[in-house]
């Protein structure tokens, strides 16, 4: 049996990656921040007059703080003009030397593009007060609002200064500026961000640019194909080596590893691709959390195809063969082997996501404690399923009577076997029962037996008799199939109103083929009595009436 990957279980990691869990990278922003969600703006200064977020360092602000000149204020108004594409209206807050004034709104979508993929930022990590953060040992009048990767593998500092007179406020450092175009250049999506039409560079849902909205499903494609075609050579490669060996049992396993190789593959050919996508920080990290939850995936599955290729060649194994009946024990410990790997898979996930699996396991103990007294009976019926598979009264395909119930085993699960009846209805019966039941399995005889009475009519010589009985036990050992140790043809006794002949026989047969032999064998009875000259007789009663004399 072919196994896939369970899509229940797929479904089940990619939700959790997708909506959450401890440390997931689409519901906290940097530093634990609650406002830069992809996909929802940050509150504005007038929203952000509720807030109590204060920057590392910093003491905690009382609420209603935020100055509408505070760098928290100025980050929040530059962001929403960048997501707008308001550029001319986001330079603003950039200290631009006057020789570069028209460059201003190219600047400022420059420095978007940076930001956006080295440094997200929270506007509620920064100071509220018009002042600035008094307490991060900088510079009055100077806020670190991030860095980003500079020349030669050092980090450079974005600043925020203060600016007086007309235009009061904070605004980015004219040092800040300076370096945009060399933080620019060295953006691995410079080509496109040069290159493609402006529409496809302004943001649209989750703060990701539109086409890097389109380049996602193009890169799962790409992803996809690089993968069938990897995973296709290296199995013709594996196969050549596995042709070598004379056990079978790891042709089996290439063959079936074929999706679970082909998906790693993938997932490893998306992991490189990603870089190219240039996504902001937390964006980047959250499909780096989903490529590594699809590696989970393809681990597990590959661990579930292993079960059914061990259970395979367990089967084909010298005692397996020699005891077929060991094939419902196989197929119960494959199960119970792969309900295991799905435990496991299902716990490693949750770890991986950040979920407390040590609490998430002794939860599960005591729960377990408590479902175990609640499911006594589920319980019983489990292990008297592995009862049945230890012991082995009947294996799948046998024909049984159980209870007056007759009918061939088609399923052993873990709670209950499945009977079909010769009438091709279907009965289940739990194991725990099952287990304590009177078994009769047709298919564990080594011989079929026939039992027969035949009544020959009174007037039947004893001569025609002894012929008879002659041609009974010849006509019985002239079968190639009866066994020859013990055929009896016997005078049984003199009837009411036949002469009773009892035939017993054995025959080395299983029981469809014996139906035929015992209609051969019964009408080579016939032709026995007919050449004897004797006839079979009819259940008869004579009745004598006796007259009572007369009196007169």
């Amino acid at each position: 049996m072919r196994v896939t990957i369970p899509r229940r279980l797929a479904l089940f990691a990619l939700l959790i990656g997708l909506f959450g869990g401890p440390g997931s990278c689409l519901l906290a922003g940097p530093a634990g921040a609650q406002v830069a969600l992809p996909g929802l703006k940050p509150a504005t200064a007038a929203s952000a007059a509720g807030s109590a977020s204060a920057a590392p360092g910093s003491a905690a602000e009382p609420e209603d703080t935020v100055d509408p000149d505070s760098p928290r204020a100025a980050m929040t108004r530059f962001q929403d003009h960048t997501r707008a594409g308001e550029f001319d209206k986001a330079a603003n807050y950039l200290l631009v030397p006057w020789s570069q004034r028209k460059r201003g709104p190219e600047l400022a979508r420059r420095l978007k593009a940076v930001l956006d993929r080295h440094d997200w930022l929270d506007p509620e990590a920064l100071s509220g007060a018009a002042g600035g953060d008094r307490t991060d040992g900088l510079d009055a009048g100077l806020e670190r609002v991030g860095r980003v990767p500079g020349r030669r593998g050092r980090e450079d500092s974005v600043f925020l200064v203060r600016r007086y007179g007309s235009e009061a406020g904070w605004a980015f450092s004219s040092g800040t500026v300076r370096r945009i175009d060399g933080w620019y250049q060295g953006l691995e999506n410079l080509w496109a961000l040069e290159h493609l039409p402006e529409p496809l560079l302004r943001p649209g849902p989750r703060e990701l640019l539109w086409w890097q909205w389109i380049a996602l499903p193009v890169m799962a494609l790409l992803a996809w194909v690089i993968g069938w075609v990897i995973g296709l050579v290296s199995r013709s490669v594996l196969k050549r080596v596995a042709a070598r060996t004379e056990t079978p049992w790891d042709d089996q396993a290439l063959e079936r590893l074929a999706g679970p190789i082909n998906a790693a593959w993938a997932l490893g050919a998306a992991y490189m691709l990603v870089p190219v996508l240039a996504l902001y920080e937390p964006a980047e990290a959250f499909v780096y959390r989903l490529l590594s939850t699809g590696f989970f995936l393809a681990f597990f599955w590959a661990l579930l195809v292993a079960a059914d290729t061990a259970g395979k060649v367990v089967e084909t194994w010298p005692w397996a063969k020699q005891n077929p009946s060991s094939r419902s024990l196989i197929l119960l410990g494959v199960r119970v082997t792969k309900v295991g790997v799905l435990a496991m898979g299902v716990i490693a996930i949750l770890s991986f996501l950040g979920y407390p699996v040590t609490s998430l396991v002794a939860g599960l103990g005591i729960g377990g404690l408590a479902l175990a007294l609640a499911s006594q009976k589920t319980v019983e019926h489990m292990f008297g399923a592995i009862s049945l598979g230890i012991d082995q009264p009947f294996r799948v395909g046998d024909f049984v009577k159980v209870d007056g119930i007759e009918g061939t085993v088609e399923v052993v699960g873990l709670r209950s076997t499945r009977i079909r009846t010769p009438d091709r209805t279907v009965i289940s019966l739990p194991n725990g029962k099952l287990a304590e039941m009177r078994i009769e399995s047709v298919a564990a005889r080594d011989r079929a037996h026939l039992q027969c009475q035949l009544g020959l009519a009174y007037g039947t010589s004893a001569e025609q008799v002894r012929a008879v009985l002659d041609g009974l036990e010849a006509a019985v050992r002239a079968h190639p199939r009866t066994w020859q140790d013990d055929v009896q043809v016997r005078l049984k006794t003199l009837g009411e109103s036949a002469l009773i002949v009892e035939i017993q026989a054995w025959f080395e047969v299983e029981w469809p083929e014996f139906t035929v032999i015992r209609q051969e064998v019964l009408l080579a009875f016939l032709d026995v009595v007919e050449s004897a000259g004797a006839s079979l007789a009819f259940p008869t009663r004579t009745v004598h009436l006796v007259a009572e004399p007369s009196h007169v």
